[in-house]
């Protein structure tokens, strides 16, 4: 029978271990090794920073989903990854594997910038349900005594949607409360410009976006780099200074420290077109966890995002692979990777397609509208539910 790690509870992790275990029924041992008990539905974690979530709304446990499917759990960090004995080290165990998926997603880099981050820095963030929950409170304590509020993404970023959606929120939710005269609101990003997204844009994306910034008077700064944040305030290296009452700022991302070794410089994992890594052909890798090249150099340095819909079918795509290995079938073809996002504007939506990821596109769209705001909420529903129930062949 063959042994599965499986590293990371999150998009990849999950959809890798239901895919196998449907793929492979009893011909397969999986284990999944996650640092936390409950799987976390990332894309609300905007909201539950506003207060329009509570954790208990956008988590599900793992290990009772988990061992409904006979996949066996273990809640610790893998602090190793033995890739020639191939074994999987956690604090307390060795785990040899047949086969390993790292899912683990990144490292945050708050440290890429002087007083960075919400953990002894001076700036907030929504990657993680912890850092949603402290914004929350750190919200709270702003409507409180209003004043400027600076989002954005510093240089290296590469997943800038929540500084997109996190100001829009606030824009709309000051608005309701009808404080938003007293909130002067600055998007900062190492983006060349509003709508570039770190995939070269999408279609009229620019435009669109900055008309957007301009309707609500936010005042836009892109293609920037951050010096330091020091209490209330945000330096840039063109030596502008924006003070702030509260500000939100998107990290850059690395890999992890267990498999950082097998990755590159920034310990991202090397992978071909089925997910399978380029020394290690027993290793597979999906999501944030592998590299991805930019679509071209900007002034300053951007990444490309890997969102949860991309996560699913690299997951998709290595589970196939895997199980065609165990079974001694041919190794599957796979399509390039496409993305397909709803972005909440507080107010409203917008969808966000494009196939391949990258241009040159066979297929782009970008649309805003109100329908999408209420397609965002039920994809949240529909989601939750699925994943639940392992569900991961439905769309």
């Amino acid at each position: 029978m063959a042994k599965i790690v499986i590293l990371g509870g999150s998009f990849g992790g999950l959809t890798s271990a239901f895919e196998l275990r449907r793929l492979l029924g009893s011909k397969a041992e999986i284990t999944l090794v996650c640092d936390t008990d409950k799987f976390v539905f990332v894309p609300s974690l905007p909201w539950l920073s506003m207060g329009w979530r509570r954790p208990e709304e956008i988590t599900i446990g793992l290990e009772n989903m988990l061992t409904g499917k006979g996949i066996k759990f273990i809640c610790e960090a893998a602090v190793g990854v033995d890739a020639d004995a191939a074994k999987v080290v956690t604090a307390t165990q060795e785990l040899r594997y047949d086969y390993l998926v790292i899912a683990t997603g990144p490292d945050l880099g708050f440290s890429s910038v002087p007083g960075f981050g919400p953990y002894g820095g001076h700036t907030e963030c929504i990657f993680t349900l912890d850092q949603a929950v402290k914004t929350k409170k750190a919200w709270d304590r702003f409507l409180e005594n209003p004043g400027p509020v600076v989002v954005g993404a510093v240089q290296g970023v590469s997943c800038f949607g929540p500084a997109y959606e996190y100001a829009f929120e606030v824009d709309t939710e000051l608005r309701k409360r009808n404080i938003r005269h007293k909130v002067p609101m600055t998007f900062v990003t190492s983006e060349p410009y509003i709508g570039h997204f770190g995939i070269g844009g999408l279609r009229t994306s620019r435009r669109m976006m900055e008309d957007e910034f301009a309707d609500r008077e936010i005042k836009v700064i892109a293609n920037q780099t951050v010096e330091e944040f020091v209490p209330d305030e945000v330096r840039l290296k063109d030596g502008i200074k924006l003070p702030f009452r509260l500000a939100m700022f998107a990290p850059p991302m690395a890999g992890v420290k267990a498999v950082f070794h097998l990755g590159n410089p920034k310990g991202f994992i090397p992978v071909d077109a089925n997910y399978r890594h380029k020394s290690y052909k027993n290793i597979f890798s999906v999501g944030v966890a592998i590299v991805i090249a930019p679509p071209e150099q900007t002034p300053v340095p951007t990444g490309v995002p890997k969102t949860g819909f991309m996560t699913e079918h690299m997951a998709k795509d290595a589970a196939k692979s895997i199980a065609a290995e165990i079974l001694g079938k041919p190794s599957p073809e796979t399509e390039p990777v496409g993305a397909l996002c709803i972005m909440d504007m507080g107010n409203k939506g917008a969808l966000m397609k494009a196939y391949p990821v990258l241009p040159p596109r066979r297929e782009a769209e970008l649309k805003v509208g109100l329908s999408y705001k209420w397609a965002k909420l039920a994809f949240e529903k529909y989601y939750l539910w699925k994943i639940k129930r392992g569900l991961t062949n439905l769309p």
